[in-house]
């Protein structure tokens, strides 16, 4: 069976070989045309697991204040484990997935989620349920927060194996051989279901909390993620049965997760000889080297290593450090923002109208961004959204010399509302830019690398909130996001830039196109 699995990935790659050898006189028999059943299943099955994750985003916050009244210590705690668990092991995590067939991975990767939320789920039942606890029973109570982060994280690093899953690669190869737009749209409704998850979760769990109980929305959530396991387990697989492409997809990371330890048990060991040490070489045998070379020899060898190694190879790497910078920020409906708008003052429904605003704003990119990208390119796409995003926040800037706390306030969430166009634009021209440069065999290990980074930026927006921990001085952090944002935006352009060696076409401007440069043949002709 492993003999002829083999055998027909060879011929298909032979096959695509000749194919592109033969040029375009010769094309390819084109790709079957894509069932409407199997898409819908794969956005059902991406929007069930995305809800759980937006619904355990949200709630542990309140979860944690709720145990540890008048201080953002837990909730701080949980966010900076989950952001540094994430940095950690993202790379890991995406090379685990590149390494694995994909069945293995859809069932860790609900298995892992699902069981994680609902032992996380239980734990917060059971603090919740004898309210007493911390003041009874220290020890317990430390277990089961332990238990709750420990959780937590592991359910986030299943759901970011999930994102690579489906975002960085199915999506990919579903769409390979049919029209750029096609690949366009996708991303488009995937993220959109992201966005709708992180709009509706709040709301829903809100509403249970308000007129039910903390205790009934936790005792919901983990009901939701037992139940939906199989029903997102059976999705994916329906799907995974019914494209060939991505059957195809995985026989070929099959072989090579195969080949590998061949290539590495055949590769030939070049010792280097030192000169005035040729008498050692005579005898065959390799220098000794000291126990520090050894450590970083495997440190250098190390799947970690490795996989940074790979991205920062990419062509795409400075889009993909440009959207990771844009996660060292606190100009976000985030925790930090949200006290302080507490802080001073602003409504606790005022600040809910403005996190659904910007939400909406947000939903609003996965349909101007297959516009726009379908006329100015994938690469301008990001230009334009990224610099539209910076002009807004220019508000959040402005709103740090106006006197007034409260219209200054607003002056803050409006920026922050209205620049979610331009980022999530950004956000989907860069993970377009990655599907199009980066190979099959690296799409995987890319992705865990750059979530990776994200959380590592991420987490360190929460330490730089810990140092500056009065709200008074928030308008610090809002230099430093808006100085960071900045960064980010210059290093796209300069890659724009690289790849196109101009920024803009100034002759498609009207107005200078009938003004000026119709004006120079009349002066050569002078």
């Amino acid at each position: 069976m492993e003999n002829e699995t083999e055998a027909r990935v060879v011929q298909q790659e032979e096959e695509q070989q000749r194919g592109e050898e033969g040029g375009e006189g010769q094309p390819q028999n084109p790709p079957p045309p894509l069932r409407r059943r199997l898409v819908i299943s794969l956005y059902v099955g991406y929007f069930l697991a995305r809800w759980s994750a937006r619904t355990w985003e949200f709630s542990v916050a309140l979860y944690m204040i709720y145990l540890w009244p008048n201080s953002l210590l837990l909730a701080a705690i949980y966010g900076a484990i989950e952001s540094g668990s994430t940095a950690v092991f993202g790379p890991i995590v995406g090379q685990w997935i590149e390494g694995m067939d994909y069945v293995k991975v859809l069932r860790l990767w609900l298995v892992c989620q699902n069981l994680s939320y609902t032992v996380a789920g239980g734990a917060v039942i059971k603090l919740l349920l004898v309210s007493d606890l911390k003041s009874h029973n220290i020890p317990v109570f430390a277990t089961l927060i332990v238990l709750t982060n420990v959780s937590g994280a592991i359910g986030v690093l299943s759901t970011l194996g999930g994102t690579i899953l489906i975002e960085r690669d199915w999506a990919v190869v579903i769409s390979e051989g049919h029209p750029q737009a096609v690949l366009t749209r996708m991303n488009s409704v995937i993220r959109g279901i992201d966005l709708s998850s992180k709009l509706l979760s709040p709301v829903i769990t809100g509403l249970i909390i308000s007129f039910v109980s903390l205790k009934a929305s936790a005792i919901t959530f983990a009901a939701w993620a037992t139940i939906t396991a199989w029903i997102e387990y059976w999705l994916f697989m329906y799907v995974y049965k019914g494209v060939p492409a991505i059957t195809q997809s995985n026989e070929r990371r099959i072989l090579r997760s195969r080949r590998k330890p061949v290539e590495e048990t055949d590769a030939p060991v070049s010792v280097s000889v030192v000169p005035g040490t040729e008498e050692g070489s005579h005898h065959g045998a390799p220098p000794c080297r000291t126990g520090k070379l050894k450590i970083l020899d495997r440190i250098s060898e190390s799947s970690f290593v490795g996989a940074w190694r790979v991205y920062i190879n990419q062509e795409v790497v400075l889009p993909g450090v440009s959207l990771a910078l844009l996660f060292f920020t606190v100009l976000s409906f985030g925790t930090l923002m949200t006290a302080t708008l507490q802080w001073e003052g602003i409504p606790t429904y005022i600040i809910g109208i403005g996190r659904g605003i910007s939400a909406t704003v947000g939903l609003a990119a996965t349909v101007v961004y297959p516009l726009m990208q379908s006329r100015i390119s994938t690469l301008r796409t990001g230009l334009w959204s990224f610099w539209s995003q910076w002009s807004c926040l220019l508000i959040c800037v402005g709103s740090i010399w106006v006197k007034r706390d409260k219209i200054a306030s607003y002056m803050l969430m409006a920026g922050v509302a209205a620049s979610r166009l331009g980022l999530w634009m950004f956000d989907l021209a860069v993970i377009q830019q990655m599907q199009d440069s980066v190979s099959e065999s690296d799409r995987c290990v890319v992705g865990g690398v750059q979530n990776s980074l994200q959380s590592a930026l991420d987490l360190m927006a929460y330490l730089l909130g810990i140092v500056v921990s009065n709200p008074k001085d928030f308008w610090i952090l809002t230099m430093i996001s808006f100085s960071t944002v900045t960064l980010a935006g210059l290093l796209y352009t300069f890659h724009l830039y690289r790849i196109r060696n101009h920024l803009f076409h100034f002759e498609k401007i009207p107005l200078l196109n009938n003004c000026i440069f119709k004006l120079l043949p009349s002066r050569g002709n002078m």
